[in-house]
């Protein structure tokens, strides 16, 4: 098996995700290790070793994806033993040409408190999924930019906390009960927000499994309850010409850029 490691001076979070995507590509597992916060020279010193030592351990040269700003830190992470794929540098100096402008390169600035007003703005975020999540209270729809709407386990919490944290968006969420459905009407806090509703469904078996994982044997987790669940909830939507996708075959990241897309809804940061 392939090692990959994973290096930065900051929280290494970019070097993953640049990362991750590249190494998606290939069919094959890979032992990957993260080492963030390469500050100094004692501990990049210590990272190289490590490396070295898996290199001669397992006879198969290491992948390094590094994003480190500090050059004579930089210099000793790339003569190891390994192939180093610097994922900032590759594309400064051609960006640096291109707008005519010389970077000034320092650590933390993708993922740490430099800019305030995108971190509030984060946290702010977070707050008001965590705080009007599941019906909760509906007393701050107004100040919502999407409410998520659907039945129980179809992906509404964790699309909501997502869309907060990755895009700055004030997410609540609405789970319709028997109630709603019985009476095949928007509740009176989601009629005056009717134009930030936005519903999530799901395929029966799917939502059966995951609520048997909750509540193995239950009505609740019966097939033909989440089989009526969303037959009535999808009859809903389709009467108020509320938009909706079916989030079965994708993941949370997929969903909540969908959502984006097709509402139009702008992130707040980056």
């Amino acid at each position: 098996m392939h090692t990959v490691f994973y290096v930065s001076d900051g929280t290494a979070i970019t070097a993953e995700v640049f990362g991750h995507a590249v190494l998606s590509q290939f069919p094959l597992p890979f032992e990957q290790v993260t080492i963030p916060f390469v500050g100094d020279t004692g501990k990049a010193e210590d990272v190289k070793a490590k490396i070295n030592d898996c290199y001669h351990q397992s006879g198969k040269l290491p992948l390094v994806f590094h994003t480190i700003v500090d050059t004579s830190l930089r210099n000793i992470i790339t003569s190891c033993d390994a192939k180093c794929y610097d994922f900032l540098n590759t594309f400064v100096a051609p960006i640096e040409e291109q707008l005519g402008v010389k970077a000034d390169p320092r650590i933390n600035r993708t993922h740490g408190m430099e800019n305030k007003k995108h971190y509030d703005t984060r946290i702010d975020a977070v707050n008001y999924a965590l705080e009007n999540d599941d019906g909760v209270t509906t007393k701050a729809y107004d100040e919502a930019d999407i409410i998520l709407v659907g039945v129980s386990r179809c992906g509404k919490t964790p699309t909501s906390l997502y869309l907060a944290l990755q895009f700055g968006i004030r997410v609540a969420n609405y789970p319709f009960i028997d109630q709603d459905m019985q009476q095949m009407e928007l509740p009176k806090a989601l009629k005056a927000n009717r134009h930030k509703l936005f519903g999530l469904t799901i395929d029966g078996t799917r939502l059966q499994e995951i609520r048997q994982r909750r509540m193995a044997g239950s009505q609740y987790s019966s097939a033909e309850q989440c089989r009526y669940e969303l037959q009535q909830v999808e009859r809903l939507f389709r009467m108020e010409a509320i938009p909706f996708i079916d989030t079965t075959f994708h993941s949370v990241e997929e969903i909540s850029v969908r959502i984006l897309e097709r509402t139009g809804i702008r992130r707040r940061i980056y």
